[in-house]
């Protein structure tokens, strides 16, 4: 943290420590005694959300800017999908077929790591969701090339530690899914979706949804696993009805591996937000 501060009054931390040792009385103990911002129970009351929401969004915020990180790359994807040794222990032989994109999800992040290795970790900076499966390749990827990561958790009902290669000064985590998710897209210079369900989905169309609507600049977008994609979500007939525009699937390219990716993100055309909705 900053301690470069040029304000001639007493600081917060200050206050806080003295505010712990001030005399035990029943003024002292009641919680109204205590300050505002040190309070737990006040900061968590009902009427505090729109303050918590401010903070969640403003903390990784300033450690972002603190570490001098300026671009990510964007990593999506399950996290139940197992590497390749531990293919035996998947929950089907679906999950057990597609562990060899635990591997391609790795070397991707190695080598755009690599890159940013090179740059001086300021630019295309892996950030994934930091729990298992693809999100925990992504960030051991990066830590091959002995790059930083940073793993954005949430917190749910069972227990979930950041995986062991995320950054340890770059490893937040988050009580609302819709800053979350603002943190991921922020500074991305690429997308890339690997086989996942419910969460990676959600991820997924929200972010195609921002940028079909022009809210946010196009990027490249890659979908890891067309066969599986193409299973799962039958694109041509959306498009067929209408609900989206032919268009529409020009915004994602499909790769099945980490150097394929790396060529299609090298060889990106820079473009602009869209100004309109095709087929509106």
């Amino acid at each position: 943290m900053r301690d470069d501060r040029l304000s001639p009054f007493r600081d917060a931390h200050e206050d806080r420590n003295t505010a712990r040792h001030v005399q035990d009385t029943p003024q002292t103990r009641a919680p109204a005694y205590r300050l505002a911002f040190a309070d737990d129970d006040f900061l968590c009351r009902d009427e505090l959300r729109p303050v918590r929401l401010q903070l969640e969004l403003l903390k990784p915020q300033l450690l972002l800017d603190e570490m001098g990180i300026e671009s990510t790359v964007v990593m999506f994807g399950g996290a139940r999908i197992p590497e390749p040794a531990n293919r035996d222990s998947a929950r089907t032989q679906t999950l057990a077929e597609l562990s060899g994109f635990y591997d391609e999800a790795r070397l991707f992040a190695r080598l755009m790591t690599e890159r940013a290795v090179a740059s001086g970790n300021r630019d295309n900076i892996i950030v994934t969701g930091g729990g298992p499966g693809v999100m925990e390749a992504g960030n051991r990827g990066a830590a091959d090339a002995g790059g930083v990561s940073i793993g954005l958790n949430i917190v749910l009902p069972h227990e979930q530690a950041p995986n062991g290669y995320v950054t340890p000064d770059l490893s937040f985590n988050f009580h609302y899914f819709a800053i979350r998710k603002m943190h991921f897209l922020m500074r991305a210079r690429a997308i890339t979706v690997f086989p996942g369900g419910f969460g990676t989905m959600d991820e997924m169309f929200e972010s195609l949804t921002l940028i079909q609507t022009g809210r946010m600049e196009r990027v490249p977008f890659l979908l890891f696993g067309r066969t599986f994609w193409e299973r799962i979500i039958n694109w041509e007939a959306l498009a067929d009805a209408g609900t989206i525009s032919d268009e529409d699937l020009d915004l994602f390219r499909f790769v099945d591996s980490a150097q394929e990716a790396v060529e299609v993100i090298d060889g990106w055309k820079m473009a602009p937000a869209r100004a309109e909705i095709p087929g509106r």
